[in-house]
């Protein structure tokens, strides 16, 4: 219930109670401004917007310390966000209060990161600012975000060019005996490096012809890799296992053997392969012997996705195979493979004149003569 009291000093005290029953007062020398106030809090109990004035003046540091132990982040995301924090975030907003930050401020920090970071680093730290305070609000310790309409687009996405058979040829003929199969795999599997560097040899189905994505090899700094969940859910998967690519894995068991929990793929010394040495030590190699000087181990899934593409293969049967998260982030990536409508309109029609195209000009060659 709500009330406005004078106190003995002629000053003017309004109370009401919160939806927990708590009481809240304020003092205004004005009985017209204490009634304002009033207003103004009762109406967004009434309309569910309320805020606790104590969780508004919570500063935005104090808030992510609370905020970022709580969420379901994979290694690699967590790191993303600490970084993101510690060098961007927290410098521009930590000690602000959550309700004192505007949406002018944001849009300013926006420019600033802008103006130093790629357009992906700074849609990604724009997204977390945002997210962080989505759920600010939705933890009640505001009635709304400073951050609406403030994440920039997704940059623009170069076209994917995919490596050729020849170019793959190549880089698998100039990869050391140890790691050819590796090459083989990424690109006949489509295999993420830290899902092929992750793959148990119980988990190849040399008798099925199948492969099971279900964890990758990780790096967390400070520890040695480790094993851990893939990208999405849409990581877990079951890959169908060409010829080609069974033959070069059971090739390379044969010279290096491997016990059914163990990797397929180990250092010399019988450990996982860190992501980062082999791509310095092994990769950037092979690819100069192979003569091309841009390759990145991740081409060899758009490879993969070209010779599915080439072939007929449907938008849902690729995602699949390369653990997309939907069917929307292969068409995104790999639309401009697929022939278009206009393409595919023509030959459509063509097929279906052919035949009356060819009577036509049978009947012409029978009216002549």
């Amino acid at each position: 219930m709500a009330s406005i009291a004078r106190r003995p000093d002629g000053t003017y005290r309004p109370r009401y109670r919160d939806e927990n029953g708590k009481e809240h007062a304020r003092h205004f020398k004005r009985k017209v401004d204490a009634q304002r106030w009033l207003d103004e809090q009762t109406a967004a109990l009434v309309r569910g917007d309320w805020v606790d004035p104590k969780r508004g003046r919570s500063t935005f540091r104090a808030y992510v310390e609370t905020w970022l132990p709580a969420q379901p982040l994979r290694d690699s995301s967590r790191r993303a966000y600490d970084s993101y924090l510690r060098n961007h975030l927290l410098p521009a907003f930590g000690d602000k209060r959550l309700s004192a930050v505007t949406r002018t401020q944001v849009l300013a920090f926006r420019r600033g990161i802008e103006a130093k970071l790629s357009p992906t680093t700074s849609r990604q730290m724009m997204a977390l600012l945002a997210g962080i305070f989505a759920d600010a609000v939705e933890d009640g310790f505001l009635a709304k975000s400073p951050c609406r309409d403030t994440v920039p687009p997704r940059p623009h996405r170069e076209k994917i060019v995919p490596l050729t058979v020849e170019q793959v040829a190549a880089l698998v003929d100039a990869a050391p005996d140890r790691y050819r199969a590796l090459v083989v795999l990424g690109a006949g599997c489509g295999l993420r490096l830290g899902e092929a560097l992750g793959l148990k040899v119980n988990r190849v189905r040399f008798l099925e012809r199948e492969l099971d994505v279900v964890e990758q090899l990780t790096l967390v700094p400070g520890a040695p890799p480790k094993l851990a969940p893939p990208k999405t859910r849409g990581s877990i998967r079951t890959v169908p296992l060409a010829d080609v690519v069974a033959s070069a894995l059971a090739e390379h068991l044969a010279r290096f053997p491997a016990g059914p929990d163990d990797l397929v793929f180990r250092s010399r010394t019988g450990g996982p392969i860190w992501a980062n040495t082999f791509n310095n030590s092994v990769w950037q190699p092979l690819r100069k012997r192979a003569g091309l000087p841009t390759a990145r181990f991740h081409d060899l899934r758009h490879f993969t996705a070209s010779a599915l593409i080439r072939y007929g293969e449907s938008v849902k049967t690729v995602a699949h195979v390369l653990g997309h998260a939907d069917e929307t982030e292969t068409l995104r990536t790999y639309s401009h493979l697929w022939p278009d409508a206009d393409t595919r309109t023509r030959a459509a029609v063509d097929a279906a004149f052919a035949p009356s195209a060819d009577s036509v000009r049978t009947e012409g060659v029978a009216l002549q003569r």
